[in-house]
């Protein structure tokens, strides 16, 4: 089983819509036994929150139902439950390491940078950009999802 903690800074926004965009992707192509997707933050502020409503929308819009989200804040013990610590942002990086201590095992990167074109992905919390924020994550979980079948990580049905 794969695991994937997805991290911004509040998990109300990114985060969560990455969790929710690739647990769509896996079950569509059959595969959601074969991974377990969390998201969480960096920070503290919004922690118990629910996914923040413009983004619950924009997943709704693109067919896909955000229930159940309630803001976490990472925790060091996550980098032994976790295959893969994936950030929107060089920012998210900086407080993952903070956070984790350091990348012996070399889990942590960005989710863009499994895309032909590496970038962070803009927190649409302050852009109000929802729909960029929402294909720059697809890409990325499509991206990183190739990434997987091209390693052998996964088994296709």
């Amino acid at each position: 089983m794969i695991k994937i903690l997805f991290i911004c800074h509040g998990n109300i926004c990114r985060s969560p819509m990455a969790k929710f965009i690739l647990k769509d992707l896996v079950e569509k192509e059959g595969l959601s036994a074969q991974f377990y997707i969390d998201s969480a933050a960096t920070s503290t502020e919004e922690i118990g929150n629910p996914i923040y409503p413009p983004a619950k929308r924009k997943l709704k819009q693109h067919g896909i139902l955000a229930e159940g989200h309630q803001a976490k804040r990472m925790q060091p013990g996550d980098y032994q439950k976790y295959d893969y610590l994936l950030g929107m942002e060089q920012y998210n990086i900086r407080n993952m390491m903070r956070i984790l201590g350091g990348d012996p095992q070399h889990k942590v990167c960005r989710l863009l940078d499994f895309a032909s074109r590496p970038r962070d992905i803009d927190d649409p919390w302050y852009s109000g950009d929802f729909e960029t924020a929402y294909q720059d994550i697809l890409e990325g979980c499509q991206a990183f999802l190739e990434e997987m079948k091209a390693k052998g990580k996964i088994w296709e049905k």
